[in-house]
């Protein structure tokens, strides 16, 4: 029987420290109405000390397990896309996959820029329709906000901080994720780029100087090579999934600029109705800002089973990246019953000490080792 990747479970999270246009308006130069009418931004969350890239994918992660009901114990792989990942090595999905008890579970970051979400749920799909998993949770988790320089108003104005997840689950049921493409384009790499910090620029005193930890962007370019690409692979990826342009029921694209929105939108002749927009409250969250998206536009009612939902990303790479998907899952509708948030507090608390325990175990069997090895290499006369 063939075997289909469903959507099951979503879960979000954005820190509740709000930066308006006027709160960036007093640090920098510039002001509410140029920010809006040039990017259609009205704020950003962005993240406390507190919070960083892999608490913000645990939190999402959570209540996307909560809200498909399965137990982290099901899960088989846990995908982070992220550009701002917690560090260098290990992955940010490791962290998240011992954080939630996914035991069983494998994990590894993805780094495709804005793209990531998407690129994430097209390897995953790919994964369950194969046969090689069945529970898949991917993430696309940023803190954008420390990788902007805030002196920088060309850049500093539009990216802002959080996660979304979505878990994917195989069935025979048709539906689900029907279609995807992936496109990059190498070439222009160095438009939207980070260049300290990597192993071409490793940190230092010189790359802290030259201030090239921070986001550098060719604005004019990523905008005219956006236009292009976002319509472009929504047509393809409609047509690979056998639909028409006016099957379309809604339009979920990266909430980076309203303009490079409008212009898809124009291009694939969609109504205002059909399209979800929550970049005036959010700013850009790279690899966060699609399935941010997609959890309050299922929340807000705007996405019913049958629906046709198209995601489409573009980013650093430079890439792109769409789905086309069959919605199937059904919202839930009695909130959580009191035992099961009681339990899963449980079950976070037990992986959390779990993983305790074996932190102390390495360190103990490896203090144990020094001395055997110190004892081992005393001569006689000794």
């Amino acid at each position: 029987m063939p075997r289909y990747a469903h959507i099951i479970g979503w879960g979000k999270y954005a820190p509740s420290n709000v930066v308006t246009n006027d709160d960036l308006a007093k640090k920098i130069d510039t002001t509410d109405e140029w920010i809006r009418e040039r990017t259609g931004i009205a704020q950003r969350h962005i993240a406390t000390e507190k919070e960083s890239t892999a608490t913000m994918a645990i939190l999402a992660a959570r209540q996307a397990i909560e809200n498909a009901n399965v137990r982290p114990l099901e899960i088989d792989l846990v995908i982070v896309a992220t550009v701002s990942p917690e560090y260098p090595f290990p992955a940010t999905a490791c962290l998240v996959q011992s954080a939630i008890g996914a035991e069983r579970a494998g994990a590894f970051d993805l780094e495709a820029g804005c793209s990531g979400f998407v690129y994430g749920l097209a390897s995953a799909a790919g994964m369950i329709r194969g046969g090689m998993y069945d529970t898949i949770l991917v993430i696309g988790a940023e803190t954008l906000s420390r990788f902007v320089d805030w002196k920088d108003r060309a850049t500093c104005v539009l990216f802002g901080d959080g996660a979304g997840a979505a878990i994917l689950r195989a069935s025979e049921e048709p539906g689900g994720v029907m279609a995807s493409v992936l496109g990059s384009d190498g070439s222009g790499g160095e438009l939207l780029i980070v260049p300290g910090g990597g192993a071409k620029h490793p940190a230092g005193p010189d790359t802290v100087l030259s201030r090239m930890h921070y986001v550098r962007m060719n604005g004019r370019e990523v905008y005219r090579f956006a236009t292009r690409v976002m319509a472009e692979a929504s047509k393809i990826v409609v047509e690979r999934a056998g639909w028409s342009l006016d099957q379309i029921d809604l339009f979920i694209p990266h909430q980076a600029n309203a303009r490079i929105i409008d212009s898809a939108a124009k291009s694939l002749k969609l109504a205002p109705e059909r399209i979800f927009v929550n970049l005036q409250d959010y700013g850009n969250t790279s690899a966060a800002s699609i399935p941010i998206a997609l959890c309050e536009a299922v929340d807000a009612g705007k996405v019913a089973p049958g629906n046709h939902v198209v995601l489409v990303g573009f980013g650093a790479g430079l890439t792109w990246a769409a789905c086309a998907i069959e919605w199937t899952a059904v919202k839930p509708g009695a909130p959580t019953l009191p035992q099961r948030v009681v339990a899963g507090r449980l079950r976070y608390l037990w992986a959390g000490l779990k993983a305790i325990g074996w932190r102390l175990l390495r360190r103990t069997d490896a203090a144990a080792s020094k001395v055997i090895d110190a004892v081992e290499r005393k001569t006689p006369e000794e």
